[in-house]
């Protein structure tokens, strides 16, 4: 309830289309990006221009001034009401874990060094990048083509519980390599399993751009290369490429500059938030999971003490990756990866197995 400008915790629960925060009673929220609407009475403390206008587009990471000019909704600072979710998807050994460090422009996560992935899990970092809230999920190998089935079904549930109500954008990592056939298997699968819908909010990005020829962009670099080029152009054509070792101090050549390619990918996640009207990619299984997330978050909340927001969500987070494996953990991988990617006929499957 609104009591005296201020609302109660317990009146809050998450959007599934956009992992905001909705509240129910005399205030009333448009759940299509940031367009709130409330009472007069309620809003008299706020200018005019200070709220989103109808029909205008926002990106999700301009959320910070939304915020800003509404009321503290609770006692805690909850970094997920104004962050942009990143989900770093590719083979293990392709640099995702690197990648997250040279976006966050500093280590968040752990790098390997060795043919072993250091990615032992899914894993969630924010940190505030360019004035706004970035939160990135590196993953472990879901497309890797030698892992075993108990392995990937245990990675898929996971990535489930932290991806959920679902990311804002996918960064697909790939290496500037020749593509070998386990490159090239790696690919076909994204084709086979990412859903249309996937591909809306999806951006390919190369890492160990200083094996680019002298030169040469990374759209030249795969121009010949069908398979990787109708994956680029299934993405809207969003490519771009790093060096998380060779490029981060070069002043000399702006294109081979880690500086300058960081800026222009957020700057491009930016414009695909936009065209995607701030909305979050999800689908059933996603949905089921978040509305379980709240479930348990509620209950937690009942014996919670002094714990965070952020504290109790983990904490939700691991009793459901223990609800979702006993549900999923009779169907293969391949059945789970194609529900967790929006494919129709696997995504009813899994969603009867999670309502029975």
């Amino acid at each position: 309830m609104v009591r005296n400008g201020n609302v109660d915790a317990g009146d809050l629960i998450t959007c599934p289309s956009c992992d905001l925060r909705r509240v129910y009673g005399k205030w009333r929220r448009f759940c299509l990006n940031l367009r709130w609407k409330v009472p007069l009475s309620e809003t008299e403390n706020l200018k005019a221009q200070q709220r989103p206008t109808r029909g205008k587009r926002h990106g999700a990471r301009r959320l910070v001034e939304t915020f800003d000019s509404l009321p503290d909704f609770t006692s805690k600072n909850i970094n997920v009401l104004n962050s942009t979710r990143i989900a770093v998807l590719g083979k293990t050994g392709v640099g995702k874990s690197s990648v997250a460090n040279t976006i966050f422009g500093g280590q968040g996560f752990t790098i390997g060094h060795t043919v072993n992935s250091e990615t032992k899990k899914c894993q969630a970092v924010t940190k505030s990048v360019n004035g706004g809230n970035i939160t990135l999920i590196d993953t472990p190998g879901v497309f890797d083509t030698d892992r075993s089935e108990e392995e990937l079904k245990s990675d898929i549930v996971r990535c489930s519980t932290e991806f959920a109500p679902g990311p804002h954008a996918f960064l697909i990592v790939l290496k500037v390599e020749r593509f070998t056939k386990h490159e090239q298997a790696a690919i076909i699968e994204i084709h086979q399993y990412f859903s249309e819908e996937v591909f809306k909010y999806a951006t390919v990005l190369f890492t160990h751009g200083d094996q680019l020829p002298e030169g040469e962009t990374i759209k030249e670099f795969i121009h010949d290369n069908k398979l990787v080029s109708d994956l680029v152009t299934k993405c809207g054509g969003r490519c771009h490429v790093i060096d998380n070792k060779y490029w981060k101090n070069n002043q000399q050549d702006e294109y081979r500059n880690n500086q300058v390619q960081v800026k222009e990918l957020l700057k491009t996640i930016d414009k695909m938030v936009e065209e995607n009207e701030g909305r979050c990619y999800t689908n059933e299984m996603l949905q089921a999971v978040e509305e379980r997330i709240m479930q348990e978050m509620q209950l937690i909340k009942q014996t919670a003490g002094n714990k965070s927001e952020g504290e109790i969500r983990e904490e939700a987070k691991e009793n459901v990756f223990t609800w979702l494996w006993n549900k999923v953990s009779g169907f293969l991988s391949f059945v789970l990866l194609g529900a967790f990617f929006g494919l129709a006929l696997m995504g009813k499957a899994v969603i009867k197995a999670l309502k029975g």
